[in-house]
Parts: C-alpha cells; structure tokens; sequence
C-alpha cells in the first residue's frame, strides 16, 4: 500500500513492501475479530432488568477453549511473520549479490559526501569522484556501499529504495542497493543527530547510462549543476558546501556559528 504515496526505485522495494503489506493484514484481520467479537458480547449480555449477573470461573474446558484457541492461532501467525521477516532479512542484508560499482557514503553534522568508484570499480585510486549531498548511480546497475560516520550516530534513508541503514561513528558498514527506476529522490538522515538533523537531507539520482556518464564528465570538468540544489530551488556551482543564505537570522546561520 506505501507504494501508492512512495515510489518502488529499487529490486527489493516490493520485498519490504509485501512484508508490510501481509503484518498489515495479520494484524488487521485479528484488531477486527476482537472488536467484533467485544462489540457482540457487549450487546448479547448488556444489563437486563430481571436477569442476575453470573459469576464464570473460568475453569471448565468449555469456557477456557474460548481464550486457547485464539492464542494459538496467533502464535501461528507470529510464526508466518517472523518466517517472512527472516527471509526478507537475508535475501537484502545477509546477502552480498555481485556489484557491478561501488560507493563510500559518509555522514557527518550535518551533509553527506559520496565517493563514486570510477571505471575502475575500485575505491582510494585517481579517477574517484567526490561530491556532497548528491549521489548519482546509475539505472539497473547493483551498487555496494561502505557507509560511515565522522563523528556520532546517523541513519542512511532512501525511502524510495526501502533502504535504512545506521551508520556508526568507527565503523565501515556493508550493504547494497539495485536502482530499477530513473528520478530523483530523497535520501535523508533517518536518525536525531544534534541540532541540523531536519535539514540533513541529499538527493539521490538514478541515471540511464548516457545521463550518468555525462554527469559525471560534468563533475569532473567543473560543470555540474547540484541535483540537491535545484530541488531546493537555488543554483550553486560545484562544489559547495551550503545554499546562498540572504537572511542574517536565518537557521543556517546559526548552524554556521556553531563550528
């Protein structure tokens, strides 16, 4: 159902959402048994004049059926959830699948910076390529990251991927995404980070392979115009670290003076 409000950008998008989707209708189905069933007890033995109330024990098999039975029907169904939830698990985070590129995301108050692999799919050699609040991968293509932090605990979001994932202050954490759709998307800081945290948000676009070898010819040669920028509004020449800021009281401002 989420993929009606956000789009699937990603080969295991539907995954994620299909484990919702059956939480959602477990749960759903078991929240409408049990209120149906207190709404009918509610009026089958509603106060009655002339009618004594009962004291029920609860010890006979007849009386006590009526509270096993439910339970285990729904331990088995906690049972079909975390069978699904451990399948999902390891088919997207257990699982390494071949990469065709490689990526270093890095968190830190309150941007992030990427370092694209270069032709050689290779990380720390000369034809990498560095940008801020903007990655850039390309189409149908399965990328490895190396996700790090330079200083306290942050989250990597793409809700379009249906990607979380913390990254932690010493730590190199592996994972991997596939793009299946071209766009722009938001990729946000998903965990309270200090004061900037609201405004720690990055664009992430998906390229077809011309558009992604011409962006990164651009990047190179001084060209490129910042994705992350334009869907703010505002037009900055690489690099750049902030938008122009006009308003002297302005929250950016204040950022600024805390460093």
């Amino acid at each position: 159902m989420i993929e009606y409000f956000v789009h699937r950008a990603s080969s295991f998008a539907g995954d994620i959402d299909n484990l919702f989707l059956v939480i959602t209708l477990i749960i759903g189905f078991w929240f409408f048994l049990t209120f149906g069933a207190l709404v009918y007890l509610i009026i089958r033995f509603r106060r009655k004049e002339g009618v004594k109330a009962q004291y029920i024990a609860g010890e006979k098999h007849s009386e006590t059926k009526w509270t096993h039975y439910p339970h285990y029907a729904v331990i088995a169904m906690d049972v079909v959830i975390i069978a699904i939830n451990i399948m999902v698990w390891v088919d997207i985070k257990q699982t390494l699948p071949p990469r065709d590129n490689l990526v270093r995301i890095i968190g830190q108050q309150w941007s992030w910076s990427f370092i694209h692999a270069g032709p050689d799919g290779e990380l720390d050699t000369q034809d990498d390529v560095a940008t801020v609040n903007d990655l850039h991968v390309q189409t149908d293509k399965t990328y490895h990251f190396e996700l790090q932090s330079r200083d306290v605990l942050h989250n990597f979001s793409v809700p379009a991927f249906r990607l979380r994932q913390d990254a932690v202050p010493g730590r190199t954490i592996s994972g991997w995404f596939k793009p299946t759709k071209t766009g722009t998307y938001d990729l946000q800081c998903a965990e309270m980070c200090g004061y900037g945290h609201g405004i720690m948000g990055a664009a992430i676009t998906v390229h077809s392979e011309e558009s992604y070898n011409t962006t990164m010819a651009q990047i190179q040669n001084g060209t490129y115009e910042s994705h992350f920028q334009k869907r703010k509004g505002t037009k900055t020449k690489f690099p750049s670290n902030t938008s122009k800021v006009d308003d002297e009281d302005s929250f950016a401002v204040l950022l600024a003076s805390v460093f």
